[in-house]
Order: C-alpha cells, then structure tokens, then sequence
C-alpha cells in the first residue's frame, strides 16, 4: 500500500524533460557542393594518383582503416587496440560511471534496511524519579530491524539518476573518442613514416646523382676543362643536400617512437614493422555524411550532448530540492536485560514514523543553486553548439583538403616531370658549353625541390584521407564493440549516424606533410544546432 501510494506520487517529476537539440539544416558542410570525384593523376607509383568519389551514402566500416589495404597496419592496430593505457583508462572510467549509478539507484530507490544488534551497561541515578540516595545498575540488550525510505514525491532523485545514466552516457562516447584518435593516429603516423622515408630514399638518389657529378667536374678540373668555382659550387650543392638528412632522420625516428607508444609498447622497441608508401592502397569511395549524420555519428558531438543532459538533470534535482520530503521509518525489535530474554515475545518493541521535512529559511542557498545549474545548463548548450561547429568545420576542412591535394598532386607531377626534363637539357648542355654551370645547379636544385614535394603530395592523399574517416566518427557504430563497452540504445542503424559533446576529447589529428607533421586546419560552418527547451513540470 505505502508502496503504491509512492508511485502515484512520485509520477510528478520537477525541472526541463531533456531533448537532444535538432540537428543542424542543411544538405552539405561545405559553401559550394563537392565534385563528383577527384581529378587523377596517371603514371604514379602504386595507387596514389588514383581518383576518388565523394559518395553521400557511403556505408563506414567499423575497422575502416583495413580499406587502406595493409596487413602490417592491421596487426599494429589491433595490437595497440589491446595494449593502449588511454583505451584502459577510457574503459575504467566508464565502469566507474555505471558503479557509481548502481550504488546511487540502490540506495535511494529501494528502502534502507539494517539490522542492530547491541548491549549497553547503565547506572541509573534515584534523583531522576524524585528517589534520593537509590540507584541502580543494569544492562540492557537490543535486537532490531530499522527500515527507512524517503518518497521521490518531486522526482529528484529520479533526476539525480537520469543524470548519472548521461554520465555513463559520456564516458562511452569518451572511449569511442579515444579508441577513433587512437586508430587514425596509428594511420597518420604510418603514413607519415612511409612519407618520411620515401624523401630519405629519395635524398640519398640525388645525392649520388651529385655526387656524380661533383666526380666528373674533379676530373675536368684536374685535366683543365672546368675553373674551380664550378667544383666548389657542387661540392657546396652536394654539402646542403646531405644537410638535409639529419632532420628527415630525426623526424623518421620521432614517428617510429610515436608509433611505438600508440601501440602501447616502450619506444625502445624494433620490432615494429616498417612502412613504405607502397604499402598503402588509396580508398576510391569517401563518405561525405549530411549534417544530420555527422551529429549522430562524432563520438564529441555524442559526448557534448550527454553532458548537455546531465547538466538538464541537475537542474531538475536543484528544483527538487525547494520541494518538501516525506520520510517513512519502521523498527522492529526486542528489548531485555538478558540476552535470552530478547526471544520474549513480552519484550517486543516497534515503532513506525512519518516526517515532512519542508526547507523554510536557507539564506537563499537552496535558490541560488538551481540559478547555479540553470546557468551550468546554459553553458553546456553552448559548449555543445560550439562542439558542432568544430566538427563541421574539421570534416568541412579535410573534404575541401583531399579535392586540394588531388590537384596539387597533378601539379606536382608535371613540376617534378617538368624539373627532370630541365635538368637532363642543362647536363647536355652544359657538356656542349652551351649554359653556364650555375644554370645547370638551379636545375639541380629545382628538380630535388620537385621529387620531395611529390613525395609530400602522395603522402597528404593518404593522411587527409584518414583524417576523413576520423572527422566523419570512423564507423564505431559498425565495429564490434569492445566486451567493456556497450552499445547506447541510440545508436542508429548502420545507414544512420552518431552524435558529439564539449568535454569531449579533440578529434583533430595532424596529417602527415613534408618531413615532420602539420595540424590540419577546419573551415568554419555557420549551421547553429537549436537549444533544447527546459520546461519544468510538476
């Protein structure tokens, strides 16, 4: 009965019922629509001039990063899956969230029972009941079974929980967050690697080619052909070739230590494998999601959104506070001055209370609060819309980026074609006398200008096209989730997409570029997710 009676009345739940806020309007991120595809760049080694097309509807893979086609990639990453401190971290974050639900729901839901069990020796003195001189000495024993309950008449406890349930919420899009910055770190690094060592190799080739050179001028200058500024000149050209060497070697080592701790191993460790840009087969069909998608499918879009309603909960449990409680009690016990005498049925003792506890006068620290958690409420929608922005501008950025690098890679090629004509024209006439020896160094040093930076722009398809799959969520809604970590009952269908928060972890991941790496920019979007109302019902 007293149950029941709990139930009606704790149907009235005080503070905002939360709604997720609508997704941005909108068919696209970006100001002008995208091509179809990208342009092609015929005659590079392996894929990496290949075309690519922008599909709308593009399903994304759970393990996306195995459409880049490299089994040594593969093992790495489902080694660092298994051995990452931050994915251990994320994990036991999240169970601490659910313990902490649990503990709360089971101890504010369901009455308090606790059982006593006590003895207590006692002096009593005759002045107490108008006897002087007498007292008395005894010792009395207690059994009992003490039951307590507080109504949720007003739902605040009920909020308190809806909250904890967002927090559990938030740590799960925290772990896909770290496990989506782990996969396309590895990606990145990777191919900042392969980047890194093809200019090496490439390096090395010119330098040799200049060395070469620099032994034929020797001979011509020993035998009286050529004056010794021309030798001296190579010699200063071949010095600041090798020059280069150190930093790409600095930076290789670097990538190779980043490699290693990503994967959860000691820097110290070689028996990472080792890749080469051939390694790596071009994705043909990227995802270009629709703003509707991209809030349902960024793990921080997700997690911004989680706290935006354990914000809206605690107003809710603020606004309870005001409210008055209705405390239930109930004992049942015995009460002796023997031990055996506590299995009379004589010495039976109960009781049962009710009490209303109604906050009259707090200084106004009971309203300030609730103005508190308003104000925290409001600040969580705008964390939360500025974290749609980012997003959009991130994928706004890196869609625009791989149309670019499409471009500059069919720059780059007819540059470096363009620089080895030039330079093999300059040799030929240099040998006939027809050029000066300073036209055929300007030919030398545009042309190792031209090999670098097209081994840049190969490099920048692969990394901006991981970045992609990284802006876009990675497909963590198609992955097989981890034993730890289940799927919210959000989540949409594999078609759908997933959502995003301010506390968030930071999707953007650098690219590899040149011979170190560079933070990818983000495009600005003007699309303004609408705040979810608060209305308080009781």
């Amino acid at each position: 009965m007293i149950g029941a009676a709990g139930i009606l009345l704790a149907a009235c739940a005080v503070g905002p019922d939360y709604h997720s806020p609508a997704p941005p309007a909108g068919d696209r991120v970006t100001p002008q629509p995208l091509p179809a595809r990208t342009v092609a760049t015929p005659g590079m080694a392996g894929d990496a001039g290949a075309a690519q097309r922008f599909v709308a509807a593009e399903a994304i893979p759970g393990d996306w990063w195995s459409l880049f086609r490299s089994a040594p990639l593969d093992a790495l990453i489902r080694d660092a899956l298994a051995n990452s401190p931050n994915l251990d971290a994320a994990r036991a974050a999240l169970r601490q969230a659910r313990e902490n639900y649990r503990a709360t729901a089971g101890g504010k839901l369901l009455p308090g029972v606790d059982g006593q069990l006590g003895a207590q020796r006692s002096r009593v003195s005759g002045l107490s009941f108008g006897v002087p001189g007498a007292s008395e000495e005894f010792t009395l024993y207690n059994a009992s079974v003490n039951v307590s309950y507080t109504l949720d008449l007003f739902g605040g406890t009920r909020r308190e929980l809806e909250g904890l349930r967002a927090r559990i919420d938030y740590q799960q899009y925290q772990w896909q967050a770290a496990y989506l910055a782990l996969t396309a770190n590895l990606v990145t690094a990777a191919v900042r690697e392969a980047s890194l060592r093809a200019q090496i190799d490439a390096t090395l080739q010119i330098a040799a080619d200049q060395q070469q050179q620099l032994d034929l001028l020797e001979r011509q200058f020993a035998l009286g052909g050529v004056n010794q500024a021309a030798v001296l000149a190579q010699r200063t050209t071949l010095a600041q070739t090798r020059a280069t060497l150190p930093p790409l070697r600095q930076a290789l080592e670097q990538t190779r230590h980043q490699l290693a701790v990503l994967a959860g191993r000691p820097p110290s460790d070689d028996t990472l494998p080792r890749f080469a840009l051939a390694d790596f087969s071009l994705p043909r069909d990227l995802p270009a999601s629709l703003p509707s998608e991209l809030v349902r499918q960024r793990p921080d879009i997700l997690a911004a959104d989680a706290l935006l309603h354990q914000a809206s909960a605690n107003v809710g449990v603020a606004t309870a506070a005001l409210y008055p409680k209705l405390t239930l009690t109930g004992s049942y016990g015995a009460e002796a001055l023997t031990p055996a005498g506590l299995f009379r049925s004589a010495n039976t003792v109960w009781s049962l209370g009710a009490g209303v506890l109604q906050p009259l006068f707090h200084g106004g620290q009971l309203s300030a609060q609730r103005r508190a958690a308003q104000a925290a409420f409001e600040q969580a929608d705008a964390q939360y819309r500025q974290t749609v922005l980012l997003a959009f501008q991130n994928v706004a950025d890196t869609l625009r980026a791989l149309d670019n690098d499409a471009h500059a890679l069919a720059a780059q090629a007819d540059a470096a074609a363009a620089a080895q004509a030039s330079l093999e024209l300059s040799r030929q006439q240099y040998r006939l006398g027809a050029v000066s020896y300073l036209t055929l160094l300007d030919a030398q040093r545009q042309y190792q200008q031209t090999v670098l930076s097209l081994v840049q722009a190969q490099a920048a398809r692969y990394a901006d096209t991981a970045a992609l799959y990284q802006a876009v969520g990675g497909g963590w809604w198609n992955a097989r989730q981890d034993p730890d970590v289940r799927p919210p009952a959000t989540v949409p269908a594999p078609e759908a997409a997933p959502e995003v928060a301010p506390e968030a972890a930071q999707l953007a991941t650098p690219r590899a570029t040149a011979a170190g790496s560079a933070p990818a920019t983000a495009a600005a979007i003007s699309a303004r997710s609408a705040g979810p109302a608060v209305e308080t019902r009781q």
